[in-house]
């Protein structure tokens, strides 16, 4: 996955209201992110295929900084 749409990821992460995102179980997680981002950023389905694994990958990282909110 190019950098440049990692970065964008993490930005909109920063600004994405994270309350409600944590009573979701992890799936609901990826794909609530996932479906988020892909609306804000034109993907392509490889790119899209690539971003939910790498989110499923960092679920507890994105827990935790919704929670230090």
């Amino acid at each position: 996955m190019p950098p440049s749409i990692l970065h964008r990821f993490w930005a909109f992460i920063e600004e994405t209201q994270m309350s409600a995102l944590l009573n979701l179980d992890d799936s609901a997680l990826v794909s609530s992110l996932t479906g988020q981002f892909q609306q804000q950023t034109a993907l392509n389905s490889e790119e899209t295929q690539s971003l939910s694994a790498y989110v499923s990958g960092r679920v507890p990282l994105i827990r935790e900084l919704a929670q230090d909110r």
